[in-house]
Order: structure tokens, then C-alpha cells, then sequence
């Protein structure tokens, strides 16, 4: 298999993922008047699907 295009499916799977996480249906179960330590429940999903989305994307783009 050629390496370069294994890395550039698990760019676009990687792509779709984020498009799923952003998405109406899912962001509309975080969006809820509930509270975390303070900060609503939609916050801490958004800036955690978005760091988890950046670390996988680090992940594949360095992996040799």
C-alpha cells in the first residue's frame, strides 16, 4: 500500500469526523441549560471535539 495515501483517507476520515461532531443532531443533545464547573455543557463539547480533532489530526500528520 502506498503510504502517502493511507495518510491523506485518514485526512478525510478525519475531515467527515469533524463534519459528524458539528453537525445539528449532535450539537443538539450538548445544548442544554445544565452547567459544568460553571461553563455550559455545549462549551465543553465544542472545545473538546475541536482539541480531540486537532491531537488526532497532529497524531496522523506526524506518524511516519
Amino acid at each position: 500500500m502506498n503510504k502517502p495515501n493511507v495518510k491523506g483517507q485518514r485526512m478525510v476520515a478525519l475531515f467527515l469526523l469533524g463534519n459528524l461532531l458539528f453537525n445539528y443532531p449532535l450539537l443538539a443533545l450538548f445544548n442544554k441549560p445544565s452547567m459544568v464547573l460553571g461553563i455550559p455543557v455545549l462549551y465543553i463539547y465544542v472545545f473538546g471535539a475541536w482539541a480531540g480533532l486537532i491531537a488526532l489530526l497532529a497524531y496522523v500528520a506526524e506518524k511516519r
